[in-house]
């Protein structure tokens, strides 16, 4: 069986430093809040190249926060992709704010900075770009924009941590941003957590405040906020994996750059590199018109595949009665072709050709 990601080769590499920081914390009882979340959120906004980066519980949690931060409430607009994880949408739907979906690039799959200027209105108070698959959005252009109409810009960076553009991490060009450390993530936990970056001291007091059941100063509530604290256990584990995250998504590029060698002359679509960024490859992305047939010769061989995503968020049935006439032909072209190969940094060469001859296989047939 070969999975889409091999959590257990990257944990026998850091095993040794994991488990005896774990036993440290254990031993010490600073289960909260503790030495371990503080030096991460030090070492990861170092890192990013940001002034605050606050560990929260989920990246859901860190979006949520992140637009609340940012002072996006009831009735307030804010622009997004209708491809990706649903999170980015409840994110905005949680704070009374209303998602207005636009299309994408189909080269990219990002959001399309042209399609957001033109669903800019009076009510539109921000724009969430995805940095989808590890590849960053056209941050410039989105920037340019925000700018011109007094936007905030937050930027979704759950599926990019170390991917760059211009020079600068993703994650340290909006007013705030919001990070998964979800397992299967390029920087993941052994569970659920998360990370909002700013280089806005308001913004990161409130987070903070807000992560913490509203308190400043403990028993003393000035807000209604919630429970959102990065884990001290999940912080050893960030650690450990932040001191290789250069080495694990320079390994995913190559992954990502032999797959796409191996299948140049197939008739599919490989990822497209834009050149604006560095792409990290979160996930592997192709279209192909014969996806259906594809995936089911790689499921007989027990061969890792998914499809990211099948359904964009504008037609599914949570959003269906608001977004009753919206149209994305490009994303929803996408959907209907689009499927994931195993990536990860301990995917060997053999088994990429492996991989690809199943592929290969079904498609020269």
């Amino acid at each position: 069986m070969i999975p889409m990601v091999n959590l257990k080769a990257q944990y026998a590499e850091i095993k040794d430093e994991v488990e005896r920081g774990l036993a440290e914390t254990i031993e010490n009882c600073s289960f909260i809040l503790g030495p371990n979340v503080q030096a991460f959120e030090k070492e990861a906004a170092s890192y990013l190249g940001v002034k605050h980066a606050i560990g929260v519980a989920s990246g859901t949690d860190a979006l949520h926060l992140a637009l609340i931060a940012e002072g996006i409430g009831a009735g307030d607009e804010v622009i997004t992709t209708a491809f990706t994880f649903i999170a980015t949408a409840e994110a905005i739907k949680y704070v009374g704010a209303i998602p207005v979906f636009v299309d994408i690039d189909p080269q990219t799959f990002n959001i399309s900075p042209e399609a957001i200027e033109k669903a800019i209105t009076p009510k539109t108070k921000a724009v969430m770009p995805v940095h989808l698959f590890g590849q960053p959005a056209d941050m410039t252009k989105i920037a340019q924009l925000c700018e011109q109409h007094n936007l905030k810009l937050i930027e979704d960076c759950c599926q990019s941590f170390g991917a760059s553009i211009n020079g600068k991490q993703t994650g340290s060009i909006g007013h705030a941003s919001g990070f998964s450390f979800f397992p299967s993530k390029n920087l993941g936990a052994f569970g659920d957590g998360g990370l909002v970056t700013t280089n806005s001291d308001e913004s990161a007091a409130k987070i903070k405040q807000l992560r913490n059941h509203g308190s400043d100063v403990r028993y003393y509530h000035d807000v209604i906020g919630y429970n959102s604290r990065l884990d001290e256990m999940q912080a050893v584990i960030l650690r450990a994996k932040l001191k290789r995250i250069d080495q694990y998504n320079q390994r995913r590029r190559h992954v990502g750059h032999l797959y796409s060698q191996l299948m140049a002359d197939l008739p599919l679509t490989t990822p497209y590199e834009d050149g604006l960024g560095e792409h990290v490859y979160h996930q592997y992305t192709l279209l192909c018109d014969r996806r259906d047939e594809v995936l089911k010769a790689l499921q007989d061989k027990q061969i890792g595949c998914a499809i990211y995503y099948p359904v964009p968020l504008h037609q599914q049935n949570v959003f269906k009665q608001e977004c009753a006439g919206v149209s994305l032909p490009v994303t929803e072209a996408v959907a209907a072709k689009c499927f994931s190969l195993p990536i990860c940094p301990y995917l060997e060469d053999d088994t990429i050709r492996e991989i690809v001859a199943v592929i290969r296989g079904v498609l020269t047939a």
